[in-house]
């Protein structure tokens, strides 16, 4: 393991049968950063964080959490780690304050810290106005900020979120997306899943998986940048011809339609990519405004996603 990586791993796999769902995953995740999976569901995303968590022994490979082997050693790693699910896993029938103090006696905290660490949870994640309150009966962001608290009681350098948005609305999503922000500030090392772009464009660092395999890693603003299309956008209100004219062409890999907007992936060989698709609409009388346009991370996905397809 490197001297800065919390996380490493190598050619980590793992099979179901004849289902591979992670594919020889090479994975580094730096301090102090959010590290996102993104992928759809059935990626492969949850399969690889409970390898790393010490909850599932890999097939083949190796990796090491915070310094400790995961498969000869999962013990330690889960002692010092955090781990949020997808589902809320806290007790339905029991308040804040209970659940968390039953978080403290699993993670052995000292009965004179716990009070005091449960007292600041509740209010570091507002939450200290619905003490009494029974957790079923709480929102979906109430829920998600009482298992973040559970899942930061113990206060660990690491923390493990398995699409923990899921099932919230997007100002909870918002929020806690700020709470993260405010864990790495104290040095908190993220890795999270999603499949929302606008989160996966809030890492630092993100890996794109698509059917196990890792397709793409870096920066988000490094990957649109180096996507391998120029990207035109098109506005027009002839869709359907548009869509069948621009798709029928080699030189270009993607159509995506957005409402009235179309986003055009159009491979780097051509020198004109704007000048190629007005041709091809014009050609066929499909009036529109075709501009070049950034690339964003849906087109990174669509891209990358793509290529791993067409290789398979």
């Amino acid at each position: 393991m490197t001297a800065t990586a919390v996380i490493q791993a190598r050619g980590l796999t793992r099979q179901f049968g004849q289902l591979t769902a992670v594919d020889r995953l090479d994975l580094d995740v730096p301090p102090g950063q959010i590290y996102g999976f993104l992928g759809p569901n059935g990626s492969g995303k949850s399969t690889t964080i409970r390898m790393l968590c010490g909850l599932l022994t890999p097939t083949r490979g190796d990796a090491q959490v915070l310094g400790f082997d995961v498969i000869r050693e999962p013990e330690q790693v889960k002692r010092r780690i955090g781990y949020m699910t997808q589902r809320f896993s806290l007790y339905g029938d029991l308040n804040p304050v209970e659940n968390l103090q039953f978080m403290a006696e699993v993670q052995a905290l000292p009965g004179s810290e716990r009070r005091r660490r449960v007292d600041q949870l509740l209010e570091r994640f507002h939450l200290a106005d619905l003490r009494t309150q029974r957790a079923g009966t709480m929102s979906g962001g109430q829920r998600q900020r009482l298992a973040l608290a559970a899942a930061t009681l113990h206060q660990p350098s690491l923390l493990f979120l398995d699409e923990p948005t899921s099932a919230v609305d997007p100002k909870s999503r918002r929020d806690f997306w700020e709470f993260l922000f405010q864990l790495t500030e104290t040095g908190t090392t993220i890795l999270v899943s999603t499949h929302y772009m606008d989160e996966a464009e809030r890492c630092h660092r993100l890996a794109i998986i698509e059917r196990g395999v890792k397709v793409a890693d870096g920066p988000p603003a490094d990957l649109a940048a180096g996507i391998p299309y120029a990207v035109v956008e098109v506005m027009t209100g002839q869709g359907a011809d548009a869509r069948s004219l621009l798709q029928s062409r080699r030189e270009i890999a993607s159509v995506t339609q957005l409402g009235l907007r179309f986003r055009v992936l159009v491979d780097r060989s051509v020198t004109q990519p704007v000048e190629l698709v007005r041709q091809v609409l014009a050609g066929e009388g499909v009036s529109g405004e075709v501009s070049l346009s950034a690339a964003s991370l849906e087109d990174v996905f669509v891209a990358v996603t793509q290529k791993e397809q067409a290789g398979s």
